[in-house]
Parts: C-alpha cells; sequence; structure tokens
C-alpha cells in the first residue's frame, strides 16, 4: 500500500526539530530575523482552515523555517501534485528545510530559495517576472521593525506598500503575488489591528481581499511559548480578490485548541463603516449593544467638542528644567505615577520629577490650569484593565497657573484648554466602565493605548456626560460593579426616551 504524505511527516517529530533547530541558532542573529518558529499543533490548525480546491496547487511559504508549515499544508491536502516554493535565509534552518522537503518526491516540485524574500518579491512584481502566481500561501513571518532608512523600507515603498514591520511586508508582499481567489493563512502579531502606523497595510489588505476567518489565543503567551514571546498573536485567513462576506470568528486558550468556540459576524462588525481608520476589531462573543459594542456611545469626540493628545512633555528632552519638587517658578509635572486607584496623588515621593520651570522655552509645552481626563498609554502587565482613567482636579495641584502632561499620559482637552469639572468626572466613568474595555479589546491586542485608538472610540452627548460625572462626584467611593450598572443605567433610561 502507498504510504501517504501525512505518514511520511509527523508534525510531532518535526516539532523535536524546530526545537533543536532553535538551540542551535545564533541568538543575536535570531533577534535580527526575528524568527520564532510554529509548533505542529499551530501549523496543524492554519493549514486545516485552506478550502479544498480542484486544478494546480502552487504554495508559498516565506521563512519556512524547518519546514513545519508546509509539511502542514502538504498533509492537509493529501495526494495532490503541487508546486512548493519555500523561502528560507538562515542557512542553519535551509538546511533542516531541505531534509523535510526531501521526504517528498513523486508530485512535489518544490524550490528552496535562500534569498531575502522581501527583495526576491519586489524584483518579480517590478519587473514582471512573477510567472504563476500562487493558489496558496501559508506564513508566520519574522517580527522586527523596519527602519524608515532602510533598503526593506525603499523596496516596499517601490510597489507602493507602506509598512513598518517585517510581518506585515511579508504578508502584504505574499497577498500580491497571490492569484485571484488565492488563499493565504498567516500567524502575525495583532498590532496590525489598529494604529496609525499600520492604516496603509489594513488598506492594502482590504482593497486586494476578503477577511474569511481570525483566530484569537486568550493567553499572549501562547503561540510561541518555547521562545517566550510576550506577544498576542492571531491567526489570519484573506482570500484574494474574493468579494467580502461573513467573518469566521475563533478562539481557543492555547495551542491545544481544546476549548476551540466559534462564531459568524457580519463584516460591519470587524471593520466599521465609516471608520477612516479602518481597525480591525475581534470580537470574542456576539454584542448585545450593537456594533459599537458600547452602551451610550453614538458621538465622536468633534462632535462634543473634545480632544484627546498625548502628553506633550517628553521629559529627557527638557531634563534642565526638571525638578523633584515643587518650588518657584515651576508647575505640576504629570505622570502615570501621580494616578493610582482612582486618586491622582501630586506631589509624590518617586524617581520621576513633580514639577518642571515654566519659562519662555517650556511654556509651548504646558496647558493651562483646569479640570482634565488622563489616560495611560500603558498598562502594566499586573492590570486587567487596559483602559485606566483619573480625573485632573486644579484644587490638587496647589492652585497652579499651568499644568505639564508627561508624554505617558493621554489627556483629554478642549483646544488644549480644560474641560468642564462634570465633563471631566463623567468621561472618566465611561472610560472606566468594563463596556468600553471590552470594546477596546476587540481591536487592541496589546498594554499600549494611543490618542489616535482614543479618537476612534465613540462617545456619549455632553449632557451626559454631565450627568455622569455629577453622579460620580457624589459618590464616596467608586467600585467598578457601581460604574458598570449606573453607564448601564443611563443608557437604559435614554432608550426609554426614544
Amino acid at each position: 500500500m502507498r504510504t501517504t504524505r501525512a505518514e511520511r511527516v509527523d508534525l510531532s517529530t518535526l516539532d523535536h526539530v524546530r526545537l533543536e533547530a532553535n538551540r542551535r541558532l545564533n541568538p543575536a542573529r535570531k533577534v535580527e530575523f526575528g524568527q520564532f518558529m510554529t509548533p505542529g499543533s499551530v501549523a496543524r490548525f492554519m493549514a486545516s482552515l485552506f478550502s479544498e480546491r480542484n486544478g494546480p496547487v502552487s504554495v508559498l511559504d516565506a521563512g519556512a523555517g524547518v519546514g513545519s508549515l508546509t509539511a502542514a499544508f502538504i498533509s492537509r491536502l493529501g495526494n495532490e501534485a503541487m508546486a512548493v516554493s519555500a523561502y528560507e535565509i538562515d542557512p542553519t534552518l535551509a538546511v533542516y528545510l531541505r531534509e523535510t522537503l526531501a521526504r517528498y518526491g513523486d508530485n512535489i516540485d518544490a524550490a528552496i530559495i535562500e534569498r531575502d524574500f522581501i527583495q526576491d518579491a519586489v524584483y518579480r512584481l517590478k519587473l514582471g517576472k512573477g510567472g504563476q502566481r500562487f493558489t496558496h500561501a501559508i506564513l508566520n513571518p519574522p517580527y522586527k521593525k523596519i527602519n524608515s532608512h532602510s533598503e526593506h523600507r525603499a523596496l516596499l515603498r517601490a510597489v507602493g506598500l507602506e509598512t513598518v514591520n517585517l510581518y506585515t511586508a511579508f504578508v502584504g508582499l505574499a497577498l500580491e503575488l497571490m492569484a485571484g481567489g488565492g488563499e493565504l493563512v498567516a500567524i502575525i502579531p495583532r498590532s496590525f489591528c489598529n494604529g496609525l502606523y499600520y492604516k496603509p497595510f489594513r488598506e492594502w489588505v482590504l482593497k486586494r481581499a476578503s477577511i474569511e476567518h481570525i483566530h484569537l489565543f486568550h493567553s499572549r503567551t501562547s503561540a510561541f511559548n518555547d521562545d517566550e514571546v510576550l506577544q498576542e498573536n492571531v491567526i489570519i485567513k484573506i482570500v484574494r480578490g474574493k468579494r467580502q462576506g461573513r467573518v469566521t470568528i475563533t478562539t481557543s486558550s492555547d495551542t491545544g485548541f481544546g476549548d476551540l468556540r466559534s462564531h459568524v459576524y457580519s463584516f460591519s462588525e470587524i471593520v466599521h463603516s465609516g471608520d477612516g481608520q479602518k481597525f480591525i476589531h475581534i470580537p470574542v462573543a456576539p454584542s448585545h449593544n450593537g456594533i459599537s459594542g458600547v452602551p451610550l456611545a453614538r458621538k465622536s469626540l468633534d462632535d462634543i467638542s473634545l480632544e484627546v493628545s498625548t502628553g506633550p512633555v517628553v521629559d529627557f528632552r527638557l531634563k534642565e528644567f526638571l525638578r523633584d519638587q515643587p518650588s518657584q517658578g515651576t508647575v505640576p509635572l504629570l505622570y502615570p505615577v501621580h494616578f493610582s486607584g482612582g486618586v491622582m496623588e501630586w506631589p509624590r515621593q518617586s524617581k520621576k520629577p513633580n514639577a518642571v520651570l515654566r519659562t519662555a522655552e517650556t511654556k509651548k509645552w504646558l496647558y493651562p490650569a483646569g479640570f482634565y481626563t488622563v489616560v495611560r498609554r500603558f498598562s502594566s502587565k499586573e492590570e486587567s484593565r487596559r483602559i485606566v482613567a483619573h480625573v485632573v482636579d486644579p484644587a490638587g495641584l496647589k492652585s497652579a497657573a499651568a499644568i505639564g502632561f508627561e508624554n505617558h499620559l493621554n489627556v483629554f482637552h478642549s483646544g488644549k484648554k480644560g474641560i468642564g469639572r462634570d465633563v471631566a468626572h463623567g468621561l472618566s466613568v465611561f472610560l472606566n466602565s468594563t463596556a468600553v474595555d471590552d470594546y477596546f479589546r476587540r481591536f487592541s491586542g496589546h498594554t499600549q493605548v494611543n490618542a489616535t485608538d482614543l479618537r476612534g472610540l465613540k462617545y456619549p452627548e455632553s449632557a451626559e456626560l454631565q450627568q455622569l460625572g455629577r453622579w460620580a462626584q457624589s459618590q464616596a467611593r467608586l467600585t467598578q460593579e457601581l460604574i458598570d450598572q449606573q453607564v448601564e443605567a443611563l443608557h437604559g433610561r435614554r432608550k426609554q426616551d426614544r
């Protein structure tokens, strides 16, 4: 009886090969190329997402490593004839890759390409030497920022792809090399889903392909735990040239996929109509609050005459003007350390300065005294919440004439001036609600909260914020339960008024 391909290469055996190769890699080179190889269980799941296909098969694996993804793909298709283009620039890994693919013969036409994939892909696209386009691509691309003045950045710009990381460059180029109807499955960081820097990449993908499937791991360390990677990853399937339809979202706790859950969503719940940023939302359960997912939220910041900006004070640039404690000629300088448990504490004994001199040089970096709402740009690993908001009350700043906001804070303001007391408190309550935090997690997989992300949210009307603010100030102590109940109650009253 003929041996099947699935029997010829056992992915659990390849896991041992992967671990052995990992130990042999030069650590510095591993960091340089962002090399994190795919576990067999993940490779098998990724391969399962491909549809059945009739006709010739040509598969691309860019950054193939030891060949786990290619092996999983071949096993998925059984005894189909196919052409394999496996890119691997690291000579150590290329040896293992060659051994993996050598186990296949017969109707496998395998090419191991030991060249830079970005260079090769751009040359093919620019010189018209693409030949037959790929019907499939299965990728675990390298993760590393691309220097804005590097050769890679220039090559990508030559084909119209503006992006900041190797992983989005690999996916973008692979998509451009796909035939119509070609399917691409990749495991990549979730960071592309939001943020200004990845907007061109999101537009690139959405213009050329439909999003069919996204898988989310609940644990940030799950996908590449052998490499101790603290990065939230997703598996995404996109199809070149296909009309966008509904999107399947699956989740699992880890790479065992034992608790796999699946829901299907309309595309309008993944990318909201009218969202110029094209944020990609990943809901983990059907929403009962409509597309926005946030009770009360219907207004943009512009609609309610508010703005949000990153704190303008970059401390190392104003180092000569910083003071550990307030003194004559200084104004308060606020860092995230001055906010904890819903309370602003200033001055505070810490490693951070508490004040900045108010001079002609520093004046342009300061805001006039007043009420503001601030959100920390980074939450700590121990915190369960991504968005943590606080109120800046000028009464706690010793009647200072101005305030410095350090760069690790996002500041809600009105034309770089303070906002009303009630609005500031109401905004803080709204942002600290579980509904907002859950919604934010739909499109942000990291602990960073950017001003761009906050601009993309919808907010209550000014009168509703004022109502929330007055309630908050009447409470002896705000708890998460009370905040959530009040936000929901206000939402209920609004529905009754309609």
